[in-house]
């Protein structure tokens, strides 16, 4: 029995890593763009999952090949290393404790090393728009563990953004944080995707997502994949740039 929990984060750590090689295999090559463009400044900042690191995911921004990307900054942060509960305690990277594997819609939360992630990934999204961007033009976007930060990142960040993904996420936190997001917040669109194969995170707590928003009243596009299991496919990444395409603002 122990053994077997202690399988499954590597499952999910050693799935991130073939999906990273996919990426690099099937990536298409970026074309050039013309010089001088008008093109407003964006920021996408994308979150890994539980084991993974930033780094290994690089390549998923090689599959935005429009000419609205030409002026993207792409962020990929790596966690840091903590010991995770749901694997007895060993440590890997990871953004927040997780309890249990696979993921339920009914697991435990562990909202306060949630909260603490959330500070930082604000912190981050705080100097970009320090930096000139308009908070419209960012986008935060995660994977599994990284999804369900995406989540709560967005719904508690003080100003309405372009817009926050989830795939193969959950919701993090109790119901008793909705009184913590504020008007701004509920603005901010949300794309989730997931796979109806997924044993990880099952899909039935990818499912619990959009009613949990549509009662505060956010936004949320739901896209479930048959047949896809705890990954991510070249079809979300292509409806992920067509979905962030229609909400970027152009320059003034």
């Amino acid at each position: 029995m122990k053994l077997v929990l202690l399988i499954k984060p590597i499952v999910l750590f050693t799935s991130a890593i073939s999906i990273t090689a996919l990426f690099v295999l099937l990536s298409p090559k970026n074309p050039p763009f013309p010089e001088g463009d008008s093109m407003a400044r964006s920021f996408v900042l994308w979150l890994h999952g539980l084991g993974d690191s930033g780094p290994a995911n690089e390549p998923i921004k090689t599959f935005f090949t429009s000419p609205e990307f030409r002026n993207t900054k792409w962020s990929f942060p790596s966690a840091p290393s903590n010991p995770v509960t749901c694997n007895y305690g060993m440590v890997m990277p990871s953004w927040f404790d997780i309890h249990e594997i696979p993921v339920t819609a009914d697991s435990p939360k562990n909202e306060s090393s949630l909260l603490k992630a959330v500070q930082n990934v604000h912190a981050t999204i705080d100097k970009e728009i320090a930096a000139g961007t308009n908070p419209n033009n960012v986008f935060v976007c995660g994977f599994s563990q990284g999804g369900a930060l995406t989540l709560a990142s967005v719904l508690l960040y003080p100003k309405t953004l372009g817009g926050g993904a989830v795939f193969s996420g959950w919701v993090p936190f109790n119901s008793s944080i909705i009184e913590k997001i504020s008007p701004e917040a509920k603005g901010t669109p949300i794309l989730w995707s997931h796979g109806m194969a997924d044993r990880t995170v099952l899909f039935e707590a990818g499912q619990a997502g959009p009613p949990f928003l549509e009662k505060i009243g956010v936004s949320c596009e739901f896209k479930a994949y048959p047949g896809l299991a705890h990954s991510i496919n070249n079809e979300e990444l292509q409806h992920l740039e067509s979905w962030i395409k229609a909400r970027l603002q152009s320059s003034s």
